[in-house]
C-alpha cells in the first residue's frame, strides 16, 4: 500500500465512526453475563476479579480459568483465539520483540515520559485511568506497574511464542479486551450522568485504542530518537507489525483484517493530534506519575523525570509538543535547560552533537533503569506483579536478590528522609 491509498484509508469520517464506537463482539457476551447472573456481582466485582485471575493465570502459565465470579466470564469468551492468517510471520515477530530486547530501558524511559503523559493528555483516557482504575486497584501507581507489565509481556522476551495463544503476551491481550469491556459497563453503572458521549464516545473506544498502538509504537520511536536512538525502517516496520498483532487480539478494529505499515503512520498521526486537550484529571495523573518517579531519583537528580518529559516534548509535532503545558509538567531543572540549549546548537555546530547526545542517552538509560528497578521492588509481588524475565534483568545489570532488594530500600529510605524538607519546594 502507497501512502496515497493509505491518506485516502483514513479519512476524517472514519476518525468520528471510530470514537464512537466500541468493541460490540466482547460487549455484547459481557453486557449478557452481567444481565443473567446478578448473584455474581456487579462490573466492578467482575473486574477485579478478572484482573486477579489474569494476573494469576500469567504466574503459572496457564490459560485463565479459575473460581467463581471469574470463572463464567472466561467459558464465555474464546482464550485460545489464534492469530490472525497476517499475523503469524515468526521472523518479523522476533524482529520486532528483539528491538525490545535491545533497546528496552529507552523504550521503557519512552513508556514513562512520553507514552504515559499522552495517554493523560486525552481527556477520556485521563478519566476512565484517574476513576475507574482507582475503583478496581485503590492504587494509580499501580496501574503505571501493570502498563510497565504489558510492554514487558508483549516485547520483553526474545522469543515470538509470547503472542500464541497461553503466551503472556495473548493472555494479556484477551484479557485487556475483556477488561476494556467491563470498564465501559462499569462508567454506564456509575458515570452515565457525568460522560459525555457526544464529544467523548464510549469509554475505551476504538480511536483511542488505535491511539494507544500508536503511543507504543510510534511515539516510542520519537521518544527514542530524541534519546538518541533511531530506529531503521525494518526496525521500525517489524516494531509495528508486532503491535498490530497484539492490536488485532485486543480487539483494535483497525488490526481486525491487516497489520499497520509505515504507510499508515503519517495519515493516522496526523488525525490523532486533535485529541490533546487539559483535563483536571490528567494534570492529576501526571502530578502523581512525577511525583513517584522523581521519588526513584538519586540525590540531586530529582527534577530528571520531568526535565526529561520536557525534552522529549519539546518539538514533537501534531500539536504534541503542548503537552507537558497541557499537563501542568513544572519547569525542568537549569542544567537540563542548557542541554536543550546545547542540543539545539548542536544542530548548527556538529562537533556538538556527539556529546550532546552521549549525555542524553546515558541521562536516559539511567533514568529507565532507576524506574524499572524500583518498580520491581514495589510491585514484585501481589495480584498485579510487575516482573521482568531474568535474561532481561541480567542484561540491564538489574539484580533482584533480596540482599539488592533490602539495600535499595535503605537507599530509599535515606533519600525520602533528605529530600523531605524540599518536597514543599518543587
Amino acid at each position: 500500500m502507497n501512502d496515497h491509498d493509505s491518506a485516502e484509508r483514513w479519512p476524517e469520517e472514519r476518525f468520528r465512526r471510530l470514537r464512537q464506537q466500541a468493541d460490540p463482539e466482547i460487549d455484547a457476551v459481557v453486557t449478557e453475563y452481567l444481565q443473567t447472573r446478578p448473584e455474581e456481582g456487579g462490573p466492578l466485582d467482575l473486574l477485579k476479579a478478572v484482573v486477579a485471575e489474569l494476573a494469576t493465570a500469567k504466574r503459572e502459565a496457564r490459560a485463565p480459568a479459575g473460581e467463581p465470579p471469574a470463572a463464567g466470564i472466561f467459558k464465555a469468551i474464546d482464550f485460545a483465539r489464534e492469530l490472525p492468517d497476517w499475523g503469524d510471520d515468526r521472523a518479523l515477530l522476533a524482529k520486532g520483540q528483539a528491538i525490545f530486547a535491545d533497546y528496552g530501558l529507552y523504550q521503557s524511559a519512552a513508556l514513562f515520559f512520553a507514552c504515559l503523559p499522552m495517554a493523560y493528555v486525552e481527556v477520556s483516557s485521563a478519566k476512565v485511568l484517574a476513576g475507574v482504575s482507582n475503583l478496581a486497584t485503590h492504587s494509580l501507581t499501580r496501574r503505571v506497574a501493570e502498563t510497565g507489565q504489558m510492554l514487558v509481556d508483549v516485547m520483553g522476551l526474545k522469543a515470538v511464542n509470547s503472542l500464541q495463544p497461553g503466551g503472556p503476551g495473548h493472555t494479556t491481550a484477551i484479557g485487556l479486551r475483556i477488561l476494556h469491556s467491563f470498564v465501559r459497563a462499569l462508567v454506564e453503572e456509575r458515570y452515565s450522568d457525568r460522560w459525555d458521549t457526544a464529544k467523548l464516545g464510549p469509554p475505551v473506544n476504538q480511536e483511542l485504542l488505535l491511539a494507544t498502538l500508536f503511543d507504543f509504537s510510534v511515539v516510542t520511536w520519537e521518544a527514542m530518537e530524541t534519546m538518541g536512538v533511531t530506529l531503521t525502517d525494518e526496525e521500525r516496520a517489524a516494531h509495528l507489525y508486532t503491535w498490530s498483532v497484539f492490536g488485532h487480539l485486543m480487539g483494535v478494529e483497525a488490526c481486525r483484517d491487516r497489520p499497520l505499515t509505515l504507510a499508515d503512520v503519517e495519515p493516522v498521526s496526523a488525525r490523532l493530534g486533535r485529541l490533546c486537550e487539559p483535563s483536571e484529571e490528567g494534570r492529576r495523573l501526571m502530578a502523581m506519575l512525577l511525583s513517584e518517579m522523581e521519588e526513584f531519583m538519586h540525590l540531586g537528580w530529582r527534577k530528571l523525570p520531568r526535565s526529561l518529559v520536557h525534552w522529549i516534548f519539546r518539538d514533537a509535532a501534531y500539536g504534541a509538543d503542548r503537552v507537558p503545558e497541557l499537563l501542568g509538567v513544572p519547569k525542568p531543572a537549569w542544567w537540563c535547560t542548557a542541554l536543550f540549549a546545547a542540543g539545539r546548537a548542536a544542530h548548527e555546530r556538529a562537533w556538538l552533537a556527539g556529546p550532546v547526545r552521549g549525555v542524553v542517552r546515558w541521562l536516559v538509560r539511567r533514568a529507565g533503569r532507576h524506574i524499572v528497578v524500583a518498580m520491581i521492588d514495589r510491585f514484585s509481588d501481589g495480584e498485579a506483579a510487575f516482573r521482568i524475565p531474568d535474561d532481561l534483568a541480567r542484561a540491564w545489570r538489574i539484580r533482584q536478590s533480596k540482599p539488592a532488594v533490602k539495600t535499595r530500600q535503605i537507599r530509599q529510605t535515606v533519600r525520602q528522609t533528605l529530600r523531605a524538607p524540599a518536597q514543599g519546594r518543587g
